[in-house]
């Protein structure tokens, strides 16, 4: 009677949809294929609620529409009854060594769980503060580095400015260049002009030297000491006459 009940079970199991999904995702999970390689999403930080230490939720859940509340429960004793009647299990003393061993882990994971779990989460929030320190680091470390691109490349933008004002202060230096070479060839120019006009300004002024000096030695040479002499006395005469005018003047 136990072993068919656990058979009509089992077969029930088997056939209900969500054991089936199981099924297929576990065995998806051990197939080689192209998804595989997809991303694999992030572990969860609890594990799933269990009872009485070792049994899933999800088998009681699972058993409740089909079963009721103590489905569970009677499945259990079932394969136990069962193994124990079939002696698929036999107890002998290392069942009771299993026991014993078993009690101890149990008062062990009971009495120093805790502490051990905080311990290793405290292992755990250590690496994971100092992953995500050089997490931090690096994300800091990109984000500089990508201010920086922006900043080359704003340069490289400005440069096209820089050029054109270089262009522009070599096209005014050849401008200065130019504008001083006409001055220097204007003032070239202008002295050897003034040169000419100063030069023929001397040439002339030579010749009216020449002639004035001309004139005078040609104007002395026609004088007389006779007409010299009637010119002295003719002078002296009109001084003498200008000498009473201007006493008469002072008089009056």
């Amino acid at each position: 009677m136990l072993s068919r009940l656990v058979l009509v079970s089992g077969h029930t199991l088997k056939n209900s949809g969500s054991f089936g999904a199981c099924l297929v995702q576990a065995s998806r999970s051990f197939h080689q294929s192209s998804q595989s390689l997809a991303p694999v999403p992030p572990l969860p930080e609890k594990g799933g609620k269990v009872r009485h230490g070792i049994f899933p939720e999800e088998l009681f859940t699972l058993l409740y529409p089909k079963t009721g509340v103590t489905g569970p429960y009677m499945l259990g004793t079932g394969l136990l009854l069962y193994m124990l009647s079939k002696e698929i299990y036999v107890i002998n003393h290392e069942t009771f060594a299993a026991a014993s061993i078993g009690a101890v882990v149990i008062y062990g994971v009971k009495k120093f769980g805790p502490s051990v779990a905080t311990f290793a989460d405290k292992i755990n929030e250590d690496k994971v503060a100092k992953a995500q320190e050089v997490k931090d680091q690096a994300m800091a470390s990109l984000a500089q580095g990508i201010e920086d691109e922006k900043k080359e490349q704003w340069r490289v933008e400005g440069r096209h400015m820089l050029f054109d004002a270089k262009r522009n202060n070599v096209a005014m230096l050849l401008e200065t260049n130019y504008r001083e070479r006409l001055h220097m060839v204007t003032n070239e120019v202008k002295k050897r002009l003034d040169y000419q006009v100063e030069l023929q300004n001397l040439h002339r002024r030579m010749e009216q030297e020449h002639m004035v000096n001309w004139v005078e030695q040609s104007v002395i040479k026609s004088i007389t000491p006779q007409q010299e002499k009637e010119s002295i006395a003719k002078c002296i005469s009109d001084l003498k006459v200008l000498a009473k005018t201007t006493q008469a003047r002072a008089s009056v």
